[in-house]
């Protein structure tokens, strides 16, 4: 396919979705229903400053269940490792800052937080309290204990190579 063609596909689809879009506008303002109090009317086609806030997916469920960034349930996606290179021991061993988040708007609390880790180990004393090596591949963040929504903990470790890390698993409270 030439050149010449591609841009006319491309043209042509632009140019759908344009009238598709069109289409939809005018269904909206042609209804006479209402959202949130507000006539669809003044919504689409006003030029006046309406605001309405949204953000039901963001709310925290009537149910009890524990909600994640996009109102689903709780789970490993919720626990964010960063991981970067910094200054090295005198020695010369490269040394790595961990930062572990608990990206959960919703109030869920997470516990239990297991890394997979593969044989872990460090030149530099880590807080056994806030990460530690359990098995080949299993390493317990924070001695269990539960990280809020919003909270995050970091340790250094040094080491000839940056181990990649990533959530195993949790329990979410």
């Amino acid at each position: 396919m030439g050149l010449p063609e591609k841009g006319v596909m491309i043209v042509t689809f632009f140019s759908i979705c344009f009238i598709l879009a069109l289409f939809y506008v005018l269904e909206l303002s042609s209804s006479s229903e209402k959202i949130y109090g507000i006539d669809n009317k003044k919504l689409v086609l006003s030029k006046e400053n309406i605001t309405v806030s949204v953000r039901k997916l963001l709310e925290a469920p009537d149910e009890g269940d524990a909600m994640n960034r996009i109102g689903g349930t709780c789970s490993n996606d919720n626990i964010v490792i960063f991981q970067g290179p910094t200054t090295p021991l005198p020695n010369g061993i490269p040394t790595y800052t961990v930062q572990v988040l608990n990206v959960c708007v919703g109030g869920c609390s997470i516990s239990n937080i297991h890394v997979r880790c593969g044989w872990f180990s460090s030149a530099r004393l880590i807080n056994p309290r806030l990460f530690r090596r359990i098995f080949f591949d299993d390493c317990l963040v924070n001695n269990g204990d539960a990280l809020g929504p919003g909270e995050s903990l970091s340790f250094q470790y040094a080491n000839s190579f940056r181990y990649p890390l990533s959530v195993s698993s949790v329990s979410c409270f």
